[in-house]
């Protein structure tokens, strides 16, 4: 939400310039307010105070020099005996101090800060010493008069270059005392049972604490903020299902010519996914489900035989893939088992082939079309658009999601991801949609042998790969993810197809994100035709790419790749009946945690068990892509952490909403201050709306 929530909140959502010591007469952010800006990741009062410190450093022990232990906070009461002065500028400042017990030093090689150390002073001096009872740059001296000015537990907190934590003392100390008296949203049993302090109080226990705090102030802003989601998904949900749909039935028909032409019957995780599909598709309301299966486990079967219900019913479906190289590999898909007409829609489709298709769609004589984002511009019109299913391989918003079916007047929505989704995520990212999960792959899937190898042994991998060349394989080379930049991704893989072209001539492609659309389909179809046997590759290969002969994937620097997503590479092999390998390179020197990740790849081929595990490992981060790590979107809660505060925020919006429906009551008006604070727009216009 762009605009101030309320009247009560704007003191949270006023700018952060306009905090004492930050304003500045011409300038919209002043420099110190931009540098804070830039570290707590927004411009207003309510971005600084959810910054919460990430760790404190307890100036409480206070110690005799005699007894300073090396390398541990302490704090000493001294007094200045001399100041030695350097040679050069090599040296530092040393003021020699005593208290009785030893004598001690602290020395500053640049800054000396003579008024306060100068000879007599008596002096409260916090920091580290090293074995010799050297103070250097220790971060506090006082006057020991002046004691009360020394913290006793220092918040530390994330910052940026250029800023340091006592920048932000006295801004946190103003947005503190701007916290406005808000109405308390939970419930009075549970904050007695868990001991949870106020709002504002767990706030202030944590920014500007007198003591370590407890884990209670944390947990209590973490339940806030996983309640306001809690709620908001479930406001969304239930505005979903209030809103009115059509039933799907048909006579079965076209799905039993499509199961004739597969020749294969459903697995029973693909019987089970339909049949809670048909369901929805019978019921009078509108359908929004995910469908999440793993790598080969038939989702794309599954989707087809449910917009053939659709055609059966009189209306039309449409497949939205993220990509025209997925969308044309479900083309061929679909071309091949529908019974019915279907066409490609995408920006490379133009001139009179556009045309047709178009009108086609209006006019009702083309029952089901694939494409990309073109699918849904404003000139695209279809006669009675009865379910969308998009393949899910970028995560959309909540609001996204509902309106992905605005083509239709009632359209039903099927969202496909090959991606396993942790069960934590189900809740925090999903929670709107039912799941239909496909936990089983169909027979005929050859299992892939996965195995590490150190990026030392390259030339004996290479070899590898050349026997197997020999025996027939075809073979995808991945090279490593290097950084958030396609550009360098490419020269890694020119590098790399440069090297195996040396070794291995003409049998060596390439194709990466920014060869144009038809060289990179000549590269892929060059690849399925067997007239080159090594793909070399960026991750473009990683949806969209069915080569069933394709037997050897090797990546490089497996480590720089989320699991969700070498699961998802490893996916394109294994798909035909010859033995298959998945090969990861790895940097010589891993880290514990990256060697226990890629160890857990080639121990399992179980997808779910790989999200559920990365995501406690490293975060929610991005399930696709090159951010792998990090849990989106929350600020004060850590979904994987603090995942039995998850599942009480499930339960207590449900009960609170069977309740309270509109919110209208106490509690309830205190929940919409609560999703107000954390900016839950579409539930807060759910509410507007009634």
């Amino acid at each position: 939400m762009s605009a101030v929530p309320s009247a009560l909140l704007a003191p949270l959502f006023a700018p952060l310039a306009g905090l004492p010591g930050l304003r500045a007469a011409h300038a919209r952010l002043p420099a110190l307010a931009r540098l804070i800006a830039r570290a707590v990741g927004g411009e207003r009062v309510i971005d600084l105070l959810f910054h919460l410190p990430e760790s404190y450093i307890d100036r409480r022990s206070r110690v005799a020099l005699g007894a300073v232990p090396p390398g541990r906070v302490v704090t000493v009461a001294v007094e200045v005996v001399r100041i030695e002065r350097p040679g050069n500028d090599r040296q530092p400042t040393r003021a020699v101090v005593t208290d009785g017990t030893g004598f001690a030093e602290i020395a500053f090689f640049r800054g000396f800060p003579a008024a306060r150390l100068a000879v007599g002073a008596r002096v409260l001096v916090s920091g580290k010493a090293d074995e010799r009872r050297s103070f250097v740059h220790p971060e506090h001296i006082v006057p020991e008069a002046d004691a009360a000015r020394l913290p006793a537990v220092e918040p530390v907190w994330p910052l940026t270059a250029g800023l340091l934590g006592f920048h932000l003392r006295r801004p946190l100390a103003e947005a503190l005392a701007r916290i406005p008296d808000l109405p308390e949203w939970h419930d009075a049993a549970l904050l007695r049972r868990e001991a949870w302090p106020g709002f504002a109080a767990a706030l202030r226990a944590l920014h500007m604490p007198a003591e370590p705090p407890a884990p209670a102030p944390r947990r209590r802003l973490a339940y806030d903020e996983l309640l306001a989601g809690q709620v908001a998904l479930a406001l969304v949900r239930r505005r979903r299902r209030a809103r009115p749909g059509r039933a799907l039935t048909g006579d079965g028909r076209l799905r039993a010519r499509a199961l004739a032409t597969f020749g294969h019957a459903l697995t029973p995780a693909q019987a089970a996914a339909l049949a809670e599909i048909d369901a929805d598709l019978a019921a009078p309301r509108r359908m929004l489900r995910l469908l999440q299966g793993d790598v080969g486990s038939g989702k794309t079967l599954v989707a087809l035989l449910a917009m053939l219900r659709a055609v059966e019913a009189g209306g039309q479906a449409a497949l939205l893939a993220p990509t025209e190289v997925l969308a044309q590999q479900h083309l061929r898909t679909l071309a091949r088992l529908a019974p019915v007409p279907v066409a490609l829609l995408t920006g490379a489709v133009k001139g009179a082939a556009r045309g047709r298709i178009l009108r086609a769609l209006a006019d009702g004589s083309l029952p089901l079309v694939v494409g990309t984002h073109a699918l849904f511009q404003e000139r695209v019109g279809y006669r009675d658009l009865a379910l969308v299913v998009i393949d899910e391989q970028h995560r959309f918003g909540v609001d996204q999601r509902l309106l992905m079916g605005g083509k239709g007047e009632a359209s039903d929505v099927l969202v496909m991801t090959a991606t396993p989704i942790p069960r934590t995520l189900l809740l925090t990212q999903w929670g709107e949609m039912e799941v239909s999960r496909l936990r089983e792959k169909p027979a005929g899937r050859a299992p892939v042998r996965t195995t590490l190898h150190a990026l030392a042994a390259l030339t004996e991998v290479t070899e590898a790969v050349g026997r197997a060349l020999d025996r027939g394989a075809r073979v995808y080379w991945v090279c490593p993810l290097v950084a958030e930049s396609e550009t360098a991704d490419l020269a890694a893989a020119e590098a790399r197809f440069a090297l195996l072209r040396a070794r291995f001539g003409d049998a060596v492609g390439l194709v990466h994100g920014q060869q144009e659309a038809s060289l990179r389909e000549a590269a892929l179809a060059d690849f399925a035709a067997g007239r080159t046997r090594v793909l070399v590759a960026t991750t473009v290969i990683e949806v969209g790419v069915d080569v069933p002969e394709a037997s050897v994937m090797v990546i490089e620097h497996a480590e720089r790749f989320g699991l969700a997503q070498l699961h998802q590479l490893r996916g394109r092999v294994g798909r035909g009946s010859a033995a298959s390998f998945c090969l990861l390179l790895h940097d010589d020197s891993l880290a514990e945690t990256a060697r226990r990740r890629l160890r857990l790849l080639r121990d399992t081929e179980d997808g779910f068990r790989i999200a559920d595990e990365d995501f406690r490992l490293r975060g929610g981060g991005e399930l696709l892509g090159t951010r792998q790590s990090g849990a989106p979107g929350w600020r004060l809660a850590d979904p994987a952490g603090d995942e039995d505060l998850l599942h009480m925020a499930a339960r207590d919006a449900a009960l609170l909403l069977d309740k309270d429906p509109g919110l209208t009551g106490e509690r309830g008006r205190a929940v919409r201050t609560l999703l107000a604070l954390f900016e839950r727009g579409a539930a807060m216009r759910t509410l507007a709306a009634g």
